[in-house]
C-alpha cells in the first residue's frame, strides 16, 4: 500500500514507528544524546536545517553520518577550512573537449552540495564568503553557478557542527545565516556511565549495520504531512508571542530583555517554533500540535536567533538564558 493512499492517522502511526526505528539504529553507534537525535529527526521531518554546536569529539559528525545512513538518505560532507572556497562547495565549470570532434565546451561539475544530507563539517572554520555559498540552497533549494541555475534534489537539508566561538581559528557566523538554521542543537558532554560504554565501544572491534529505516519517498510523504497537521489558534499565538517578547523594543518585552538584548529574533522563527512543533507532534504519533510541543522546542529555536548585548555579557546572562526566562513569564500570563 502506497503511502498516499494511507489516512492521516495510519501514517502518524508509520511516523512514530519509523521513528523509533531510526532512534533504535542511531542507538546502535551512538551512547546516549536522545535529545540531541531527537531534536535533529525533529529537523529532518520538518524540512529545516539545524546546526550542532558543542566542542570537538563529541561525536556530532558521527551522529549526522549515522541518521543518513537509517533515513536511506545520499550523504555528503564538506570540512569547513580557511582555505576553502565557494566552488569546493556549489561546483564549478570545467572545460572538457569531445575525442570525436576535438570541440571543446564548458560543462558544469556539481560539487558536493548536491546530495540529499549535506554535513557542513566545521562550518565557523572559514571565512564569511565561503559560508555565504550555502545561503541560496538553503532558502531556495538551488544553485547558482556561472549564471544559471540549478535544483537541488529532495529531500535537501543542511546538518551543520560548529565548535565554540571562543576557540583559536574559528569566524562568528552571521545572523542571516544562522537564521536559516530551525535549531541550534546543543551537544553536551556524556554523562559518566555513557562515556564508559562510549570508550568501551570505540575500543574493541566493531561490526554495526545500519539499516534504513524508511525510503527517501517515505520521508517526503511525512514532510509534507507535518505542514498539514493543524496547530490551534492559541497554539500559534503562543508561539508568535514568545518570539515577539524576545525583542527589545516589542511591548511583549520583558525589562530584562530591553536591558539585556541587543536584537530579537525574526518572524521566520515563530513559522519555524510551528513547524518543528508539528514534527515533534507526529514523531510521537499525535495529529496536531500542542503548547507543550513549542515550549520543548523554543531554546533549539530561539536560542541562536537572540543577540545578547555588553550588559548580559558583563552579568553572565546568555541568550539561552533570556529564552528561559520568557518562557518562565508567559507561564505566568
Amino acid at each position: 500500500m502506497s503511502e498516499h493512499s494511507l489516512s492521516k492517522t495510519d501514517l502518524a502511526k508509520k511516523a512514530a514507528a519509523a521513528y523509533q526505528s531510526i532512534t533504535s539504529q542511531v542507538a546502535q553507534v551512538i551512547v546516549g544524546q536522545e535529545q540531541v537525535v531527537e531534536q535533529s529527526l525533529i529537523a529532518l521531518f520538518a524540512q529545516g536545517h539545524c546546526i550542532f554546536v558543542g566542542v570537538p569529539g563529541l561525536a556530532k559528525t558521527l551522529l549526522v553520518s549515522t541518521t543518513a545512513q537509517a533515513l536511506g538518505l545520499d550523504f555528503n560532507r564538506i570540512q569547513f577550512t580557511p582555505d576553502l572556497m565557494p566552488s569546493d562547495i556549489t561546483g564549478t565549470d570545467i572545460l572538457r573537449e569531445d575525442p570525436e570532434t576535438g570541440a571543446r565546451r564548458f560543462e558544469f561539475l556539481e560539487g558536493p552540495i548536491f546530495t540529499n544530507l549535506l554535513l557542513a563539517d566545521e562550518l565557523n572554520r572559514t571565512p564569511p564568503k565561503t559560508q555565504a555559498a550555502l545561503l541560496q540552497a538553503m532558502q531556495e533549494r538551488e544553485v547558482t553557478a556561472s549564471g544559471r541555475t540549478y535544483k537541488l534534489a529532495q529531500p535537501f537539508l543542511v546538518f551543520a557542527t560548529q565548535n565554540p566561538v571562543e576557540q583559536e581559528g574559528t569566524y562568528q557566523l552571521p545572523e542571516a545565516q544562522l537564521d536559516r538554521f530551525m535549531l541550534m542543537i546543543q551537544v553536551g558532554y556524556p554523562s559518566l556511565e555513557e562515556e564508559l560504554e562510549v570508550v568501551k565501544r570505540t575500543t574493541r572491534p566493531q561490526n554495526v549495520e545500519i539499516k534504513p529505516a524508511l525510503t527517501q519517498e517515505d520521508l517526503i510523504a511525512y514532510q509534507a504531512l507535518v505542514r498539514e497537521l493543524p496547530a490551534a489558534d492559541e497554539v500559534v499565538s503562543y508561539a508568535v508571542r514568545l518570539t515577539r517578547a524576545t525583542r527589545p523594543d516589542d511591548p511583549l518585552a520583558t525589562e530584562k530583555v530591553k536591558r539585556l538584548v541587543r536584537w530579537g529574533a525574526g518572524p521566520r522563527a515563530g513559522q519555524s517554533l510551528i513547524l518543528a512543533a508539528k514534527a515533534r507532534a507526529l514523531l510521537n504519533g499525535r495529529l496536531h500540535a500542542s503548547r507543550d510541543d513549542v515550549k520543548a522546542l523554543a531554546p533549539a529555536v530561539l536560542t541562536h536567533r537572540v543577540l545578547t548585548n555588553y550588559q548580559a555579557e558583563a552579568e553572565g546572562v546568555s541568550a539561552q538564558d533570556i529564552v528561559n526566562h520568557l518562557l518562565e513569564e508567559l507561564k505566568r500570563g
